[in-house]
Order: C-alpha cells, then sequence, then structure tokens
C-alpha cells in the first residue's frame, strides 16, 4: 500500500524524534557524572581561589602571569610535552606495528611487560630512573653519565611511562586493518613505504592522534617525574599547582594555574576534535587474529629483534633496578616488614594496600566502562548535534585537569548531602573512575565510528530494537577494544595517585598513596619497603594483564 507525503513526513518525525531521545538517554548518565565529581568539585576549588569576601578577583589572573618564574613554568611545560609526545611516537609506533602484524612466542606476555610501566606511580617511575641515572646510578658506575641534572631524564621517563598508550591505542586498530588494502596499492606499483604512507596511515590517523593526544595531556600535566627528576630547576604547571596548595598555602594562585591548564587543555581538545573529525573515514576492519603472522625476511625479524631491545633497555631495565632494590635486606627483609603496621603513617600494615587497591580499581573499572562505554556509543550515531560532539572533548578534561585540583575538590565539595561521601568508599573509585573514562571513550571510538554505518541500517530495516542491533552489529566488533578499554582503566585506577592521596582513608591506603608516604620518610627501611610495594604492585598489573591477555584472545578463538 502506498504511503501519502503525510505519512511519509510523520514517520521521518517520528524516527528523528527517537533518535534524539536515544541520543540524550545514553548521555543523561555520562553527563551527570561528570557534572557531580568533575565540573563541581574543580568549580568549587577556583572559586574559592578568585573570591574574597565574596568579590572575584580575576585581576589575579594578570598578575600571576605577569611572574616570570610562571612564565618559565608555562613554556617548560608546553616545550617538554610536545617533545616528549614525539619522542614517543617515534619510539613506540614500530612496537605496535610489531604487535599488531607479527606473531611470536611469548607475545602475551610481552604486551603485559610493555604495559605495566604506565600503571606505576609517577614516584615510583622517577624514582628508578634516579637510580638508573643520577648519582652513583648505572650510568653513573659504568660510564661516568649523569643525566639526573637535564632535560633527557625526564623525557625517556616520559617515553617509558606512555610507551604502553601507543603501542596498545594504535596496535588495537591497526591489528584490525584489513592488509589486503595495501597489498593491493603494492599491485598497482605503489613502493611500499607509499603504500603505507597513502593507505595505512589515513586509516591510523584517528588512533595515532588519540595517542598523541593521551601522551601529550599526561606529560603536559607531568607530576611525580618532574617532582623527583626536575629537581629546583625544572617545574612543570602541575608541580607548580602543588607547591603553590600544599607547601606555600597560596590558593590564589594554585587556582590562577590551574585556570590556566583547564583552558589550554580545552584549546588542545578542541583542536584535537576538529582534526580527528576531519580525517575519519570508513575503515575495513578484519578479525584480528588473521593479520598476525610471523615475521618474514631478515628486514622484519630485524625490526622485531629492535623492538625487542627496545623494550629490554627502556622498559625492563627501570623495573629490574625496583626489584634489585626491593631486595637488598636479606632475606626478604624488606618484604616481611610490609606485614607490620608501625603506628605511624600507616594504621594497618602497609600489605594491606594491595587488596585496596584491587578493590577500588575494580569498582572504578566498571564505573569507567559503563561511562564511557554510553558516552561512546551516543558519540557515534549520525543524529549526533553539536552539542554531543562538543561534550567528546570535555570527556578528555579529566586527563589535563590537576590531579591535585579535582582531589581537593573532592574534599571541600562532597561533604554534605546529598553527595555527603566523605566516610564512603566509593570516594577513592569515582576520582579513579574519572582518569579511566577518557581511556575508554579515546579505545572504543575508532572501532565504533568503523563499522559500517549500512549494517545498523540493514538491521534496523528488518525490525531489530537499537538494543539488538547494538547487540548483534556493533558489540562482536568492538569486543576486543571494550576487553583493552577496560585493561587501561583497570591500570590507570591501580596507579592513580594524584587525587587519591587526598581522599584515602588512612586505614585504607592504595598502593601508590603507601608508596609515596614511604618515600616521603627517612630510613633505608622506608625506602627498601617502597620498593618492596612497587615491585608487588608490578606483579598485580602483570598479572592482572596477562589475564586480559588470555580473555582477548580466548575471545578471537572462540574458546574461554
Amino acid at each position: 500500500m502506498d504511503l501519502t507525503r503525510t505519512e511519509v513526513t510523520d514517520a521521518a518525525v517520528r524516527k528523528d524524534r527517537r533518535g534524539s531521545a536515544a541520543r540524550f538517554g545514553l548521555l543523561a548518565l555520562p553527563v551527570a557524572f561528570f557534572a557531580a565529581f568533575f565540573a563541581y568539585p574543580v568549580a568549587a576549588i577556583v572559586a574559592r581561589g578568585l573570591k574574597v569576601d565574596g568579590v572575584w578577583r580575576f585581576g589575579r589572573i594578570g598578575e600571576v602571569l605577569a611572574q616570570s618564574d610562571v612564565r618559565h613554568v608555562l613554556w617548560f611545560t608546553t616545550w617538554q610535552a610536545l617533545v616528549s609526545t614525539a619522542l614517543t611516537l617515534v619510539i613506540a609506533l614500530p612496537g605496535a606495528y610489531v604487535f599488531a602484524r607479527f606473531e611470536f612466542r611469548g607475545k602475551q606476555v610481552l604486551r603485559a611487560i610493555v604495559t605495566v610501566p604506565f600503571v606505576l606511580p609517577t614516584v615510583v617511575v622517577g624514582t628508578a630512573f634516579l637510580a638508573l641515572v643520577g648519582r652513583g646510578g648505572l650510568l653513573d658506575q659504568l660510564w661516568g653519565v649523569r643525566l639526573d641534572t637535564t632535560v633527557w631524564a625526564i623525557l625517556l621517563a616520559h617515553v617509558f611511562f606512555n610507551y604502553a598508550v601507543v603501542v596498545r591505542t594504535v596496535g588495537g586498530l591497526w591489528a584490525q586493518l584489513d592488509p589486503r588494502q595495501e597489498e593491493a596499492a603494492r599491485m598497482l606499483g605503489a613502493s611500499p613505504t607509499k603504500a603505507w604512507r597513502q593507505v595505512t596511515l589515513p586509516a591510523l590517523a584517528p588512533a595515532v592522534a588519540a595517542a598523541a593526544l593521551m601522551v601529550f595531556l599526561f606529560t603536559f600535566t607531568s607530576f611525580g617525574v618532574v617532582q623527583i627528576l626536575g629537581g629546583p630547576t625544572f617545574s612543570t604547571l602541575e608541580v607548580e599547582i602543588y607547591r603553590q596548595t600544599s607547601e606555600i598555602f597560596d590558593l590564589s594562585t594554585a587556582a590562577v594555574l590551574t585556570l590556566i591548564q583547564f583552558v589550554a587543555v580545552g584549546a588542545i581538545l578542541a583542536l584535537h576534535a576538529w582534526t580527528v573529525r576531519r580525517r575519519e573515514t570508513a575503515l575495513r576492519l578484519v578479525d584480528a587474529s588473521v593479520t598476525a603472522r610471523r615475521p618474514r625476511g631478515a628486514g622484519q625479524w630485524a625490526l622485531l629483534g629492535g623492538v625487542l631491545l627496545t623494550v629490554v633497555v627502556l622498559l625492563l631495565l627501570p623495573l629490574a633496578v625496583l626489584v634489585q632494590r626491593s631486595l637488598d635486606a636479606p632475606g626478604f627483609g624488606y618484604y616481611r616488614a610490609l606485614t607490620r603496621a608501625d603506628g605511624g603513617i600507616f594504621l594497618v600494615a602497609p600489605i594491606e594496600a594491595i587488596g585496596n587497591s584491587l578493590g577500588y580499581a575494580l569498582a572504578a573499572t566498571v564505573i569507567a566502562v559503563v561511562i564511557g562505554g554510553l558516552a561512546a556509543v551516543a558519540l557515534t550515531r549520525r543524529d549526533a548535534g553539536r552539542f554531543v560532539r562538543g561534550f567528546d572533548a570535555l570527556l578528555m578534561l579529566p586527563l589535563g585537569v590537576s590531579a591535585v585540583t579535582v582531589g581537593f575538590g573532592f574534599l571541600i565539595t562532597l561533604d554534605e548531602p546529598p553527595l555527603d561521601l566523605r566516610s564512603s568508599w566509593i570516594l577513592v573509585p569515582l576520582a579513579q573512575a574519572l582518569v579511566g573514562v577518557p581511556f575508554v571513550v579515546r579505545t572504543m571510538l575508532p572501532v565504533l565510528r568503523a563499522v559500517d554505518v549500512r549494517l545498523r541500517e540493514a538491521a534496523s530495516v528488518l525490525g531489530a530494537s537499537p538494543w539488538r542491533v547494538w547487540r548483534e552489529v556493533d558489540l562482536p566488533m568492538v569486543r576486543r577494544a571494550l576487553l583493552i578499554a577496560a585493561g587501561f582503566a583497570f591500570a590507570v585506577s591501580l596507579g592513580e595517585f594524584g587525587a587519591t592521596v587526598f581522599i584515602a582513608r588512612p586505614d585504607n591506603p592504595t598502593l601508590p598513596v603507601a608508596v609515596a608516604r614511604l618515600l616521603g620518610r627517612p630510613g633505608e627501611l622506608n625506602y627498601g619497603q617502597a620498593m618492596a610495594l612497587s615491585t608487588i604492585l608490578m606483579a598485580v598489573c602483570a598479572v592482572a594483564l596477562l589475564v586480559l591477555e588470555r580473555l582477548r584472545t580466548a575471545d578471537r578463538t572462540g574458546e574461554f
């Protein structure tokens, strides 16, 4: 039966309304979450710093920017972040290719090892590199070379910390790109370099941009690494905010620096979102298990050997230093000391931080996957409006805003009904989930946007509900990315320190907080216990990541 023009128009209107309702329904929970646990605490802490007797002092911004030491901090923060990002991409992209395209013995174990440095507390990373490149360190003992007084120590530590971001973010998409597209270009006469540059690189651009963005944000807001390796010479905005808040107690200056960091990160995210939207195209994805193969030829074996050498020198050597320092005491003395409460900085035995961290990280992962998954699905809808696209950039702001500000904001805002959470255990997972959500969104978006929209439309035409379309079309394609996102959220939750140090209760410390407290106390025993806890954290992360790798492998083969 033919439909009248009015009936067709009414059907289109109803479809648009259902699409709008679905879109805003998906965003309702993420928007509420970020409004309550990010925007409100940050706005409150900034207002407290810039308001005096109820009057806003915006002139304070110009006063702070006029200070030469502040301008120097701004310049160094930006410069070192750009150089750190470039170095990380250059060193890590070959690793992303190897993990995506090569199949070799021990690949799962090596993938887990590569990710472990990323979850270490930044204070531990700084200490490990100080042991390598500082006075009396390994380089000093072998060749008389010291790098602790130069910026190179900071740059190398940032590459160590962020190597996994590029490998897993870019490699996750690279493994699912159909290699036949590049092979077709080769058959048409293109050189290997030209085929890669014109076919593969444009397809990888969204993932590379996302990885570069995350690396830049982490290095732009670097705290523990610069605090230890930078000394009095080098200071980032994050270090300066902490110093103004905790040491000088100048909340006004700290608020201005927080605003500067907030605006800078917002501009970067807006530019990134615009660039990614211009480059994104429909990708042809295949099962990752059919793209990986054993290396062929001397060149590919040399590439694999070079990546393995990079992992050993850049990643394993600092980790080996931590393990060696934790075993300095005879009879595992530092580990045995962790089972005793000293009644000082810990109300419980430091070993209990392991269970606390695992429980908090699991809860934070669930929160991050739910919030980030809903947001990612909403952002991939074709009817997404300007507000939704803007929310894409806002989701990344927790990575660029001072964790010190967020943690302090939790303390002064979530202290009265209906959000009186000061005595609740959920406060720590909420803070950790804020950092995990951007990883979930950034990991899932490139794959979700690569799903051919015609598959969804065909399922809808056949009468499938939106939920069934998601379950039957999207979920099989993004299941692998979802597992990677969950692993990232779990990893960053285990290592989160900046906000947790303000809100973790003395009787329920996390591993990073316990390590930082031990490092802050003088004495060989405290230092050794910090190294022992760091080694335990590495082991816990390695086991968790190996389990994740097994799940991903089982998902590809259909065996559980």
